[in-house]
């Protein structure tokens, strides 16, 4: 059985809409494993004063998250709250 959190990502391109999801999955992968699903809810832009327009993409993206087991084979097998015996 596996747990999954869904959270919100808006990314910004001045290219494309496609850009601008582009952008937030690939920043958002830096830091989160195991991306799942996004699903796009919502494409605005920005007319900025320069005359660019900013394309901004909202999205919900879910990615797995991990059990306790799986940071027990990171962090070892001891216990976190144990102490070291002198």
């Amino acid at each position: 059985m596996s747990t999954y959190k869904v959270i919100e990502l808006v990314g910004s391109s001045y290219t494309s809409w496609a850009e601008a999801a582009k952008e937030a999955l690939e920043t958002a992968a830096r830091t989160l494993e195991d991306l799942r699903v996004a699903e796009v809810t919502r494409f605005d832009l920005k007319l900025e004063d320069s005359g660019k327009v900013l394309y901004r993409t909202r999205m919900t993206v879910s990615f797995k998250v991990r059990t306790f087991e799986k940071f027990g084979d990171i962090l070892g097998s001891k216990p976190y709250a144990q102490e070291e015996e002198a």
